[in-house]
């Protein structure tokens, strides 16, 4: 029971302490809204500034801007007509470029560098197999090196086939 009467006390005190810092910092606004009412009637107030309306008061037409006129466009659209008129010439173009591109030509440009690899790996593979069989017909090499140029011949005709 003891218990409850020091929490009651301890809220009313801290609800004190609350009202105390509220009175307080309502003090110091006021203190400086004071104090800005003051500068505020020393400073002048803006002034409204008319674009679309003319006042009847001899004293706000001080603020009304002027008319303009608005500026001439007929210049400005002759020299775009102008420049629009003028004949580009075809030598310019290069139609290498406006050429559409085969839909596989990029795959092709990532790969070209593997293929270069395997185009070597398989010219030493051709060379190694030719030598083997120059080695296992070793009677016979007449017929062997006939035989190699045939195969060479067939490879070039069908390279230029295709």
């Amino acid at each position: 029971m003891a218990e409850v009467g020091e929490l009651q006390n301890a809220a009313l005190k801290r609800k004190e302490k609350l009202e105390a810092m509220k009175a307080k910092r309502l003090k110091r606004d006021e203190n400086t809204s004071q104090q800005n009412n003051e500068n505020d009637e020393t400073e002048k107030l803006p002034r409204p500034i008319f674009r679309s309306y003319q006042p009847m008061d001899d004293n706000l037409k001080e603020n009304a801007l002027t008319k303009t006129e608005p500026g001439k466009v007929e210049e400005k659209i002759q020299d775009q007509l102008e420049a629009a008129n003028v004949k580009t010439v075809v030598e310019d173009v290069d139609l290498i470029n406006l050429a559409p591109r085969k839909p596989d030509w990029d795959l092709k440009r990532d790969v070209a560098k593997r293929f270069e690899k395997l185009e070597r790996r398989t010219q030493r593979a051709i060379a190694q197999l030719i030598r083997d069989r120059l080695k296992g017909c070793s009677d016979n090499l007449l017929d062997a090196v006939n035989a190699s140029d045939a195969l060479a011949r067939a490879d070039e005709d069908v390279e230029e086939n295709d």
